[in-house]
């Protein structure tokens, strides 16, 4: 990771964490019955480990295929002679279609929700939530986010926008704020907004089978995985997983552990059809 690449995104980072935890704190949409102060030490603990472990097994990976991409014309885009601008734009767009699939199949299949239900157990909804991954799943997305890059072949400035970007709009689709209902439903046509994704991480297994988009809304929608509101309404719905609520399933230490106990239960989506 060039020096430049890592200024920028350790400063987006900052920035909009920052932004939004205070957006949280001055306009909560929902009562927490568990604390920041429970939560959150674990929770940016988890970030930490993930973080040290991509800059020691593979630091600026998706950056570095794009850039061997260029070089060899690997890809859909590089197939075409396209405007810089268009291939940039239909880079990200791609990009962002090939992680809304890849988050359809951490929920169908059992293994992969195993490592994926470190995020969705957390209780709460809030902008830790929206980089609470455990670091297996972060090193499985990082493989599939270059193996797309290198099938799509995705402009270098497109990866680094995109990367920038993901990183955001999850700390953004994840705010515990409140949004006036008219420009949530203006905005949910070009981004996932807080309210929508919101629905998704509800303890109920019909609901948190929808909106699994993370930048943009129009893959639920395309794919019919949209759901408006949660049945019980945002501030009456349950957050999170139901066989991982006990107090102690904060912690650090059950984080790490969480894909390695208990069953998948019947969150993933194949189970259920299967079960059905």
């Amino acid at each position: 990771m060039s020096d430049f690449e890592s200024t920028v995104r350790i400063s987006a980072f900052v920035a909009i964490f920052g932004l939004v935890a205070t957006w949280e704190a001055l306009q909560p949409r929902r009562p927490q019955a568990v604390s920041r102060r429970r939560r959150w030490p674990h929770n940016l603990g988890l970030l930490a480990i993930d973080v040290v472990l991509l800059r020691l097994v593979a630091p600026g990976a998706a950056l570095a295929v794009a850039i061997a991409a260029e070089a060899g014309n690997w890809g859909l885009l590089h197939a075409h002679e396209l405007p810089k601008w268009l291939a940039a734009a239909a880079g990200i767009v791609l990009l962002d279609l090939a992680i809304y699939c890849q988050h359809v199949m951490f929920h169908a299949v059992p293994t992969l929700w195993r490592m994926h239900r470190v995020h969705h157990s957390d209780p709460e909804f809030d902008v830790t939530t929206g980089i609470r991954f455990h670091p297996f799943e972060i090193l499985l997305s990082t493989g599939v986010k270059c193996a797309a890059v290198a099938a799509i072949g995705a402009p270098v400035v497109a990866v680094f926008v995109f990367e920038v970007l993901l990183n955001a709009t999850s700390m953004f689709n994840h705010a515990n704020a409140r949004m006036p209902a008219r420009l949530d439903r203006f905005l949910r046509w070009v981004i996932v907004t807080p309210d929508m994704h919101r629905v998704h991480h509800s303890v109920r297994y019909e609901e948190s089978s929808s909106n699994f988009g993370f930048s943009l809304p129009w893959w639920d929608r395309l794919f019919g995985t949209y759901r408006a509101v949660p049945e019980s309404g945002h501030v009456g719905m349950t957050i999170g997983v139901d066989a991982f609520r006990a107090p102690e399933e904060l912690s650090l230490g059950h984080l790490l552990s969480q894909p390695f106990r208990d069953t998948a239960g019947q969150y993933p989506i194949n189970r259920r059809q299967s079960s059905g």
